[in-house]
Protein backbone atom coordinates (compact mmCIF):
# COMPACT_ATOMS: atom_id res chain seq x y z
CA UNK A 1 0.00 0.00 0.00
CA UNK A 2 0.81 3.82 -0.36
CA UNK A 3 3.54 4.43 2.48
CA UNK A 4 4.05 8.25 3.90
CA UNK A 5 7.07 8.70 5.35
CA UNK A 6 7.32 8.43 9.48
CA UNK A 7 8.43 10.89 11.94
CA UNK A 8 11.90 10.17 12.78
CA UNK A 9 12.65 9.85 16.53
CA UNK A 10 13.37 12.96 18.21
CA UNK A 11 12.11 15.14 15.56
CA UNK A 12 9.06 17.46 15.15
CA UNK A 13 7.61 16.96 11.44
CA UNK A 14 5.69 18.94 9.41
CA UNK A 15 2.07 17.62 8.19
CA UNK A 16 1.61 16.54 4.76
CA UNK A 17 1.78 19.53 2.03
CA UNK A 18 -1.66 19.19 0.42
CA UNK A 19 -3.01 19.47 -3.21
CA UNK A 20 -6.41 20.57 -2.52
CA UNK A 21 -8.90 23.31 -3.20
CA UNK A 22 -9.49 24.55 0.51
CA UNK A 23 -7.67 24.71 3.08
CA UNK A 24 -9.89 23.21 5.64
CA UNK A 25 -9.86 19.92 3.25
CA UNK A 26 -8.64 16.95 5.06
CA UNK A 27 -5.05 15.06 4.42
CA UNK A 28 -4.93 11.78 2.47
CA UNK A 29 -1.28 11.75 3.55
CA UNK A 30 -2.04 11.78 7.08
CA UNK A 31 -4.87 10.01 7.05
CA UNK A 32 -2.25 7.01 6.02
CA UNK A 33 -0.06 7.85 8.86
CA UNK A 34 -3.15 7.68 11.19
CA UNK A 35 -4.51 4.46 10.08
CA UNK A 36 -1.18 2.84 10.59
CA UNK A 37 -1.37 3.60 14.44
CA UNK A 38 0.75 6.80 14.23
CA UNK A 39 -0.43 9.99 16.10
CA UNK A 40 -0.29 13.22 14.81
CA UNK A 41 2.27 15.31 16.78
CA UNK A 42 0.44 18.72 18.20
CA UNK A 43 2.91 20.89 16.83
CA UNK A 44 2.26 19.92 13.04
CA UNK A 45 1.92 21.99 10.50
CA UNK A 46 -0.61 22.15 7.59
CA UNK A 47 0.69 23.28 4.14
CA UNK A 48 -1.69 24.04 1.57
CA UNK A 49 -0.77 23.25 -2.42
CA UNK A 50 -4.04 24.58 -4.68
CA UNK A 51 -5.04 21.94 -7.14
CA UNK A 52 -4.73 24.38 -10.36
CA UNK A 53 -2.80 24.44 -13.42
CA UNK A 54 -1.96 28.55 -13.42
CA UNK A 55 1.99 28.53 -12.98
CA UNK A 56 1.66 32.02 -11.22
CA UNK A 57 -0.56 30.64 -8.34
CA UNK A 58 1.60 27.84 -7.84
CA UNK A 59 4.79 29.80 -7.61
CA UNK A 60 3.11 31.46 -5.04
CA UNK A 61 1.97 28.76 -2.81
CA UNK A 62 5.10 26.23 -3.22
CA UNK A 63 6.89 29.59 -2.26
CA UNK A 64 4.60 30.18 0.84
CA UNK A 65 5.00 26.51 1.92
CA UNK A 66 8.87 26.93 1.56
CA UNK A 67 8.89 29.78 3.43
CA UNK A 68 7.11 28.23 6.47
CA UNK A 69 9.27 25.19 6.52
CA UNK A 70 12.77 27.76 6.24
CA UNK A 71 11.02 28.98 9.49
CA UNK A 72 10.42 26.16 11.28
CA UNK A 73 13.81 24.50 10.35
CA UNK A 74 15.32 27.80 11.58
CA UNK A 75 14.06 27.02 14.80
CA UNK A 76 16.53 23.73 15.21
CA UNK A 77 13.68 21.40 14.13
CA UNK A 78 13.42 18.35 11.82
CA UNK A 79 11.04 17.87 9.78
CA UNK A 80 8.84 15.55 7.51
CA UNK A 81 6.93 16.05 4.70
CA UNK A 82 4.54 13.09 4.50
CA UNK A 83 3.39 12.36 0.87
CA UNK A 84 1.38 9.40 -0.38
CA UNK A 85 2.63 7.05 -2.61
CA UNK A 86 6.74 7.97 -3.42
CA UNK A 87 8.16 11.17 -3.12
CA UNK A 88 10.14 11.27 -6.21
CA UNK A 89 6.70 10.27 -8.91
CA UNK A 90 3.73 12.96 -9.11
CA UNK A 91 4.56 14.34 -5.77
CA UNK A 92 4.66 17.99 -4.15
CA UNK A 93 7.74 17.06 -2.74
CA UNK A 94 10.33 17.81 -5.61
CA UNK A 95 8.86 21.63 -5.67
CA UNK A 96 8.84 22.10 -1.89
CA UNK A 97 12.08 20.87 -1.82
CA UNK A 98 13.56 22.76 -4.61
CA UNK A 99 12.34 26.06 -3.57
CA UNK A 100 13.57 24.98 0.06
CA UNK A 101 16.89 24.75 -1.56
CA UNK A 102 16.93 27.74 -3.22
CA UNK A 103 15.84 29.44 0.18
CA UNK A 104 18.32 27.91 2.29
CA UNK A 105 20.82 26.12 0.38
CA UNK A 106 22.30 24.51 3.79
CA UNK A 107 19.66 22.36 4.37
CA UNK A 108 19.89 19.17 4.26
CA UNK A 109 17.09 17.09 2.51
CA UNK A 110 16.95 13.12 2.46
CA UNK A 111 14.17 11.18 0.39
CA UNK A 112 12.88 8.47 1.86
CA UNK A 113 11.64 6.37 -1.05
CA UNK A 114 7.70 4.60 -0.82
CA UNK A 115 5.57 2.54 -3.16
CA UNK A 116 4.47 4.42 -6.01
CA UNK A 117 0.35 4.28 -6.38
CA UNK A 118 0.68 2.28 -10.18
CA UNK A 119 3.31 -0.28 -8.39
CA UNK A 120 0.52 -0.58 -5.23
CA UNK A 121 -2.06 -1.14 -7.78
CA UNK A 122 -0.52 -3.76 -10.13
CA UNK A 123 0.26 -5.47 -7.00
CA UNK A 124 -3.59 -5.22 -5.71
CA UNK A 125 -4.62 -6.45 -9.38
CA UNK A 126 -2.30 -9.32 -9.93
CA UNK A 127 -0.92 -7.17 -12.87
CA UNK A 128 2.30 -7.65 -14.03
CA UNK A 129 3.68 -4.01 -15.25
CA UNK A 130 6.49 -5.51 -17.41
CA UNK A 131 8.42 -9.00 -18.03
CA UNK A 132 11.89 -9.66 -19.42
CA UNK A 133 11.94 -7.06 -22.15
CA UNK A 134 8.76 -5.70 -22.42
CA UNK A 135 8.50 -2.18 -21.92
CA UNK A 136 6.15 0.05 -19.40
CA UNK A 137 4.92 3.67 -19.47
CA UNK A 138 3.65 5.77 -16.81
CA UNK A 139 1.25 8.61 -18.55
CA UNK A 140 -1.29 11.05 -16.80
CA UNK A 141 -4.37 10.54 -19.01
CA UNK A 142 -4.99 14.65 -19.37
CA UNK A 143 -2.10 14.12 -22.14
CA UNK A 144 -5.67 12.80 -23.99
CA UNK A 145 -7.03 10.06 -26.11
CA UNK A 146 -4.76 10.82 -28.97
CA UNK A 147 -1.47 10.14 -27.16
CA UNK A 148 -2.59 7.57 -25.41
CA UNK A 149 -3.86 5.82 -28.90
CA UNK A 150 -0.42 6.54 -30.01
CA UNK A 151 1.46 5.06 -26.75
CA UNK A 152 -0.88 2.02 -26.82
CA UNK A 153 1.58 1.04 -29.75
CA UNK A 154 4.51 1.81 -28.18
CA UNK A 155 4.76 0.10 -24.75
CA UNK A 156 3.33 -3.29 -23.64
CA UNK A 157 1.56 -1.59 -20.75
CA UNK A 158 0.65 2.15 -19.37
CA UNK A 159 -0.84 3.25 -16.55
CA UNK A 160 -2.57 6.00 -16.96
CA UNK A 161 -3.00 7.99 -14.22
CA UNK A 162 -5.51 11.00 -13.09
CA UNK A 163 -7.93 9.00 -14.82
CA UNK A 164 -11.17 10.84 -13.50
CA UNK A 165 -11.75 13.94 -16.08
CA UNK A 166 -11.52 11.25 -19.50
CA UNK A 167 -12.60 8.26 -18.10
CA UNK A 168 -15.76 7.07 -20.65
CA UNK A 169 -13.19 9.04 -23.42
CA UNK A 170 -10.51 6.23 -22.49
CA UNK A 171 -12.92 3.62 -22.37
CA UNK A 172 -14.69 4.10 -25.62
CA UNK A 173 -10.75 4.20 -26.70
CA UNK A 174 -10.24 0.84 -25.34
CA UNK A 175 -13.10 -0.65 -26.86
CA UNK A 176 -11.88 0.52 -30.43
CA UNK A 177 -8.57 -1.18 -29.84
CA UNK A 178 -10.19 -4.28 -28.35
CA UNK A 179 -8.02 -3.66 -25.25
CA UNK A 180 -11.07 -3.75 -22.65
CA UNK A 181 -10.42 -7.92 -21.60
CA UNK A 182 -6.88 -6.23 -20.58
CA UNK A 183 -7.20 -3.06 -18.57
CA UNK A 184 -8.23 -2.86 -15.35
CA UNK A 185 -9.42 0.30 -13.00
CA UNK A 186 -8.15 0.89 -9.52
CA UNK A 187 -9.21 3.31 -7.26
CA UNK A 188 -7.48 4.18 -3.99
CA UNK A 189 -5.27 1.49 -3.61
CA UNK A 190 -4.40 0.73 -0.08
CA UNK A 191 -6.96 1.97 2.02
CA UNK A 192 -10.02 0.67 3.43
CA UNK A 193 -12.00 1.52 0.42
CA UNK A 194 -9.94 0.34 -2.20
CA UNK A 195 -11.77 -0.16 -5.39
CA UNK A 196 -10.81 -2.65 -8.60
CA UNK A 197 -13.33 -2.49 -11.10
CA UNK A 198 -12.11 -5.33 -14.29
CA UNK A 199 -14.89 -4.69 -16.14
CA UNK A 200 -14.18 -1.20 -17.25
CA UNK A 201 -17.21 -0.44 -18.98
CA UNK A 202 -19.19 -0.28 -15.81
CA UNK A 203 -17.41 2.74 -15.29
CA UNK A 204 -19.22 4.74 -18.60
CA UNK A 205 -20.86 7.76 -16.74
CA UNK A 206 -19.52 7.30 -13.21
CA UNK A 207 -17.87 9.94 -11.35
CA UNK A 208 -14.66 7.71 -9.97
CA UNK A 209 -12.45 8.99 -7.11
CA UNK A 210 -9.86 11.40 -8.05
CA UNK A 211 -6.83 9.22 -6.98
CA UNK A 212 -7.64 6.25 -9.14
CA UNK A 213 -5.79 4.85 -11.89
CA UNK A 214 -6.18 2.87 -15.32
CA UNK A 215 -3.35 -0.14 -16.08
CA UNK A 216 -3.70 -1.04 -19.72
CA UNK A 217 -2.02 -3.87 -21.61
CA UNK A 218 -1.88 -4.90 -25.38
CA UNK A 219 -0.70 -8.22 -26.20
CA UNK A 220 -1.43 -7.23 -29.39
CA UNK A 221 1.58 -5.01 -29.77
CA UNK A 222 4.14 -5.40 -32.62
CA UNK A 223 7.49 -5.86 -31.75
CA UNK A 224 10.75 -5.34 -33.48
CA UNK A 225 13.94 -7.07 -33.79
CA UNK A 226 15.97 -8.01 -30.42
CA UNK A 227 19.68 -6.40 -30.70
CA UNK A 228 21.83 -6.67 -28.12
CA UNK A 229 18.89 -7.06 -25.58
CA UNK A 230 17.24 -4.43 -26.98
CA UNK A 231 14.67 -4.49 -29.80
CA UNK A 232 15.42 -2.66 -33.03
CA UNK A 233 12.61 0.74 -33.52
CA UNK A 234 10.20 -0.55 -36.63
CA UNK A 235 10.72 1.16 -39.34
CA UNK A 236 8.57 3.95 -40.55
CA UNK A 237 5.99 3.19 -43.18
CA UNK A 238 5.75 5.94 -45.74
Amino acid sequence: MPRSAPATPNSSPAAPGRRCKKAEEASYALSIVERGGLERPADAVELVFPMTRDAEVLAKAWARAAEQTVALLAEGRDLVFLVEGDASTFATFGHLARVVRELAPEVAVDTISGVSSFAAAAAAAGVTLAEEDETFAIIPAAYGVEVIDHLLDEFDTLALMKVKPLMDEVIDLLEQRELLATSVFIEKVGAPDERIVRDVTTLKGEAVNYLSLLLVQNPKRERGELRRGCRKRKEAVA
